[in-house]
This record gives structure tokens, C-alpha cells and sequence, in this order.
């Protein structure tokens, strides 16, 4: 009989579900696809639901449980956190301690009532473990260096570690309240976005700015070691302690009060982006290059929501020393319910990787530098969600009233190019939906990139956001 193995991430934000049967991902889906809520932090009972029927199973037939960290270790480190920070912190440790001690100390009975039929023990994997596992495991490297870099998990905020056949050890560890990635939101909340799903928007407003404040944050806010390594003085900060991520001390440090959300951007804000984006460069660059010294690997995994900064992963790849790069495309928490999943098939089972010759179906990817990778595309390119059958979308649109006609697959490709040859916008559904935040053809909406009006028709009229905001460029291999 076949294993299997349910990973969940949940109770933060971008709540998902995975399936794994004897090492294989069959399913992966984040909890937001099918409430339509962003980033929705519920227990994640309709990705769930959809893995077990991707799959062809009840949960009953579910051998393992495990969640993506370990929430006692969490409570602990908030506790320290409110004692260290005492007396201030008051507010917040009343609101988070009810929540807590009512629900979260208790996760295990929470999470097997959740999974219906399932009676099994749930396992806990640590947070940088879940991103580590998430990142190496479905790569094609046999042996690899591993860094993972988000705000923080238990006590770890960034981790090095090295990957090697079903074997995976954390070397280095960051620690709270010293984090790459709460950096990186303090600068999206003073720039007026929203923390945990406006970085995004830092990264793409970077470019429009100058580096005016880099030597200031160095000067004030943090020391970057050679190792990337950081140290935050705590004083401009208030994340350990309140509601917000930072206060009055740093409006004084840059001139006046953080943008207010929704409120018309300025050059100001330009140039903290364009800051604090080449400031997150300069510690990735030193954290996968110690990383590299440290382990004396060629291939790199990264994983954490620090790795879908694709600019500083670009940078990286050109600058670093390393010959490959392999990022997991569900790089945040999401991604950790596939980690977890992945860890406790081969960490706490015991179990080896399956090569591309034994998966004998799997798209090898290609040989680089002469070498050719012994694992294929765990990920299956990251088409792991649901997708839809011809009478499931005819239904749809019946439901809907909406005018439809039929094209054969042959005459699809040459339809699609002409509409966006005629400046028209395609909304592109086919196959299995991505799993992860980036739309990868499966369920994307597609402009033609020759157009210079384009960029603005599909952010104003299409996904009513800021005209800032980049698309990604889709081109051919060649």
C-alpha cells in the first residue's frame, strides 16, 4: 500500500495543503484559490479537500499528518519576547495570549477535528526545516547548499544548511528579533503598504527610486556581517513589542511620518524601496556566499519569503559563486505545508529520493556546465492545483450567461496570438492551477509586451492596481 502524507501550513498567512504518496507531490494548494480571501490564514479545509480528491482517497487513508512548525516553541519565544520588552508590549500581549492559550497550545486535537476520519498523531516540523525540506527535496540536485530567509518561524528568521540524498542539516541559524525579512516589511509599513503581502510592491517600485537612505539604514538601523548576518538596533523598531513595525524614533531617522495606505506615493517613497531592495541584495549576496564557503556545494536551493525577491535571486545567480539556483516556486509559508510533507517521508521515515530514471515519466531538466541532474521536476513545474474538465467550465458559463465558442487545441495557440495582437487582453486558464503567488500560464492574464500601453491597460482597467506594479515577461527558451 501506497504512503501517504498530508502537510498543512496555516493560522499566519497564506494557508495551504499537500499531498504526498511515497515521495511524489500529487497535490499542492493554497487555501486563498478557493475562498478567494488573500493570503487567508484559515484552516485550509478546501485545499485539504482537494488533495484527497486529486488524489482518490479519504482521509482515513491518510498515514501521516504533519504541520509546517512547531507551536509550542513559538509560544515560547513570544513569551520571552513580551518578558524581555516588558512593560511595553501590554496591548499586544493581551491580544495574542487569549488566542493562544484558547486555540494554538492545543493545534493537534484542532487539526485532526479538521481532517475528518483521520486518527492519527500530527507531527510538527520546525519552520526553517518545512522551508529547507520544501526547497532541496523536490530539487534536481543530489547534493546542494539550502538557504531559507523570511521574518521569522519559531526563534529562526534565516537558516544555512546543506542537502544531501534523503538527508538534510541545518548548519546556521538567524535569530528573532534579527530578520532579513522583517526588515524588509518595516520598510513595506513605512512606505505605506500592507506587511505579509505588500513587499511585492517594494520590490516592483524600487527601480523608479534612488539609494539615498542605504548609508543611513547602515548608519542607524543595522550592522550587515560578512556572513549576511544581521544585527537591528531594537530602538527603531517596535515589531517585538506592538502593533505596528515601526515608530515615532524612525519617522524622526527619515524625515517625517509613514506613508499613510492608499495615500498618493512620492519620490520619498521611491527611494526607501530602491534602499532598502539594495540593502536586501547586499545581505543575500553574503548570506549564499558564506553559504557557499561553508559547505563547499556548487547548486544552490532557496526557500523562505525572503526567495521571491526575484531581483536580489537574479543578482545572486549572476554574481554568486554558485553554478545552479533551484528556488522553490511556493517560496513562502504555503510552501511549507509541501515541506513538511517531503521531511516526514524522508527525514522521519527514512526514505530515499526517487531519480529520473526510476520516475522514468518526469521532464529531466536540462544539463548544466556538462553536469546532468539526478532528480527530475519534483515540482511538476509547479502545476499542482486543481484544474477543470470541459463540462465543468461549460457549466460555468451557462451559469454565468456569458458568451462562449469553442476552439480546437490546434487553432488555441494561434487564436491567443491574435487577440493580443489586436492589443487585447487574454485571460489564460488551462490545465492545473500553480501552485505558489505566480501565475505561470496555468491561470494567467497575458498582454502583448510590444504595446505601450499595455503595462497600464492590464494594471487600471484589468487588476486595478498601481501603475508601478511589473508583469512578468513570458519569452521563448531560445
Amino acid at each position: 500500500m501506497p504512503v501517504r502524507i498530508l502537510g498543512i501550513s496555516a493560522y499566519y498567512h497564506d494557508s495551504a495543503a499537500c499531498l504526498v504518496e511515497d515521495g511524489r507531490i500529487v497535490a499542492a494548494a493554497q487555501e486563498e484559490r478557493f475562498t478567494r480571501k488573500k493570503h487567508d490564514a484559515a484552516f485550509p479545509s478546501n485545499a485539504v479537500a482537494y488533495c484527497l480528491r486529486e488524489a482518490g482517497i479519504t482521509a482515513s487513508q491518510i498515514d501521516h499528518v504533519g504541520f509546517y512548525e512547531k507551536p509550542l516553541i513559538k509560544f515560547s519565544r513570544l513569551l520571552e519576547t513580551y518578558i524581555a520588552c516588558a512593560p511595553r508590549g501590554w496591548r499586544s500581549y493581551l491580544m495574542a495570549m487569549p488566542l493562544w492559550l484558547g486555540e494554538k497550545l492545543w493545534m493537534a486535537d484542532d487539526i485532526v477535528s479538521e481532517i475528518d476520519g483521520y486518527s492519527g498523531e500530527v507531527l510538527f516540523g520546525e519552520h526553517h526545516e518545512s522551508h529547507a525540506a520544501s526547497a532541496f527535496y523536490p530539487s534536481p540536485f543530489e547534493q546542494a547548499a539550502v538557504v531559507t530567509m523570511d521574518g521569522v518561524g519559531e526563534w529562526a528568521t534565516s537558516s544555512i544548511g546543506v542537502g544531501n540524498g534523503n538527508s538534510l542539516e541545518i548548519l546556521h541559524e538567524l535569530r528573532f528579533p534579527h530578520s532579513l525579512g522583517l526588515l524588509y516589511s518595516a520598510f513595506t509599513y513605512f512606505a505605506g503598504f500592507k506587511v505579509n503581502s505588500g513587499e511585492y510592491k517594494v520590490m516592483g517600485l524600487a527601480p523608479y527610486g534612488e539609494p539615498k537612505y542605504v548609508k543611513t539604514i547602515k548608519d542607524h538601523l543595522i550592522e550587515i556581517r560578512d556572513d549576511g548576518s544581521l544585527w537591528m538596533n531594537q530602538e527603531y523598531f517596535t515589531y517585538a513589542h506592538g502593533l505596528t513595525m515601526t515608530g515615532s524614533k524612525m519617522e524622526q531617522l527619515l524625515g517625517g511620518p509613514a506613508r499613510k495606505p492608499e495615500s498618493r506615493l512620492t519620490q520619498r517613497e521611491m527611494d526607501l524601496a530602491r534602499s532598502i531592495q539594495e540593502i536586501t541584495e547586499e545581505v543575500m549576496l553574503k548570506m549564499t556566499t558564506f553559504a557557499h564557503r561553508e559547505t563547499g556545494m556548487r547548486d544552490l536551493c532557496l526557500a523562505g519569503g525572503v526567495a521571491l525577491n526575484c531581483v536580489g535571486n537574479g543578482r545572486v545567480l549572476r554574481e554568486g559563486p554558485f553554478d545552479q539556483i533551484w528556488i522553490q516556486p511556493a517560496a513562502g509559508d504555503a510552501g511549507g505545508a509541501l515541506g513538511v510533507a517531503m521531511a516526514v517521508w524522508h527525514k522521519h521515515l527514512g526514505q530515499t529520493r526517487v531519480s529520473a530514471e526510476a520516475a522514468g515519466t518526469w521532464e529531466r531538466p536540462s544539463t548544466v556546465k556538462g553536469r546532468v541532474p539526478k532528480y527530475a521536476d519534483g515540482m511538476n513545474a509547479s502545476y499542482l492545483g486543481p484544474k477543470f474538465t470541459d463540462g465543468q467550465i461549460r457549466a460555468a458559463i451557462d451559469k454565468g450567461g456569458w458568451i462562449a465558442r469553442r476552439v480546437d487545441d490546434a487553432a488555441l495557440a494561434g487564436t491567443i496570438a491574435d487577440s493580443l495582437a489586436s492589443e487585447k487582453v487574454v485571460g489564460l486558464m488551462q490545465g492545473r492551477m500553480e501552485f505558489g503567488p505566480r501565475a505561470l500560464g496555468g491561470r494567467s492574464i497575458i498582454g502583448d509586451a510590444r504595446s505601450p500601453k499595455m503595462q497600464s491597460v492590464m494594471n487600471l482597467k484589468i487588476k486595478f492596481r498601481e501603475s508601478f506594479r511589473p508583469f512578468a515577461p513570458a519569452v521563448l527558451r531560445e
